[in-house]
């Protein structure tokens, strides 16, 4: 068995900041990586991403991105930045090393399938992205297409031709159907609940830098505030054959942990008929697809733009009560419940993910440095 200061779980963003911080309070980490490459997670991304978040807010402690990156970094730029991040900070993670399971019979204990780790801390920052969300529809397994989740869609090559279902309109499924549309692909998008769409930039402003501005006023006074505005930007969602959810884009992220549709295009594609909008999916039936409004449809492939619902009880089987109502954390780059255990990176914020993670990454770091 190893002993450590602090053993942190996951070598993405969050992991990598966690290390970097402590470094720079004089503590040190081990860093375990159950795949073989740091930003694992990144590297499975579809390949037109691109951050919604801007480049000069979305370094991380002790390395600014370089500064001959576009305004929204695309995806294998924010992972060249993560490699160099590393490299900068002498950071080594234990890849091929899975955390199986966390628990504290006198310090922590982190259980591998190879050797144990014994540390006074420990930071849970796997992320999300680990544990894709798939739909339970009727006849799921008679469907006669290519059936995958959004976490296995990299580009629209392989669907030209071909008639494509998007499951889900948040930020994946937007983007990927714009992909699709963009390719001449025949797309349509099933959207089952209300939906809050924003634009990525606002009278020119960035939405991040618009959240970060009204952060300390009310969040439903800030979502009246910007209701007439949207508007205005997006127009009438009932016109695009969408419903507006009934809570504000800054309720719905701090309520519920969801992050509105930040558009990039899809909305004028959708105007332009070039995506079509569907109701909820109710079946599967060879290759039709039959909807909530009676409707159906026949597709050749069926993307579930799902999401992830993160479930982190197998890992802490002893502190449950740290996880909410979904098994995932229930405070994030703060104190818990138990000493030395934090998580880092899991809840979504407006005012952008990777700069909330350097936030929570310094706040972890000095937290641990008053526990010596």
């Amino acid at each position: 068995m190893q002993h450590a200061e602090t053993v942190i779980i996951g070598a993405g963003p969050a992991g990598l900041a966690c290390a970097a911080a402590l470094q720079q309070v004089g503590l040190s980490a081990i860093v375990l990586e159950k795949s073989d490459k740091i930003a694992a997670s990144w590297r499975k991304h579809y390949d037109r991403l691109h951050l919604h978040t801007l480049r000069k807010q979305s370094g991380l402690p002790g390395l600014p991105m370089p500064a001959g990156f576009p305004r929204y970094p695309a995806r294998d730029q924010v992972i060249a930045y993560l490699e160099d991040f590393a490299r900068h900070h002498r950071i080594a993670p234990r890849f091929g090393t899975p955390a199986t399971r966390v628990t504290r019979p006198d310090k922590w204990l982190v259980e591998t399938p190879g050797e144990d780790f014994a540390a006074d801390n420990v930071i849970v920052a796997s992320g999300i992205a680990g544990w894709p969300q798939r739909a339970g529809w009727p006849g799921r397994d008679s469907f006669a297409g290519r059936l995958l989740h959004s976490s296995e869609y990299a580009n629209a090559q392989p669907f030209a031709g071909k008639r494509v279902l998007v499951v889900g309109f948040g930020n994946s499924g937007g983007e990927i159907a714009m992909d699709l549309a963009n390719a001449g692909i025949d797309v349509s998008v099933s959207v089952r609940s209300p939906v809050n769409i924003l634009p990525r930039e606002l009278f020119g402003m960035s939405m991040m830098n618009w959240a970060i501005l009204q952060r300390p006023l009310p969040y439903r006074l800030v979502d009246a505030l910007n209701t007439p505005l949207l508007r205005l930007v997006i127009g009438d969602l009932a016109k695009l054959g969408l419903r507006k959810s009934p809570k504000g884009p800054l309720a719905q992220i701090i309520e519920d942990r969801k992050i509105p549709v930040l558009d990039i295009g899809t909305v004028d594609l959708i105007r332009q008929g070039k995506i079509k909008i569907s109701s909820g999916v109710e079946r599967l039936e060879g290759t039709q697809v039959e909807f909530a409004d009676g409707m159906t449809g026949q597709f050749d492939a069926i993307i579930e733009a799902t999401g992830y619902r993160p479930d982190l009880r197998s890992l802490l089987p002893d502190h449950l009560d740290a996880l909410d109502a979904s098994f995932g954390p229930k405070t994030c780059g703060r104190s818990t419940a138990y000493a030395g255990l934090f998580f880092c990176g899991h809840i979504p914020v407006a005012t952008g993910q990777l700069r909330e993670i350097g936030i929570e990454a310094r706040r972890i770091a000095s937290l641990i440095r008053l526990r010596k």
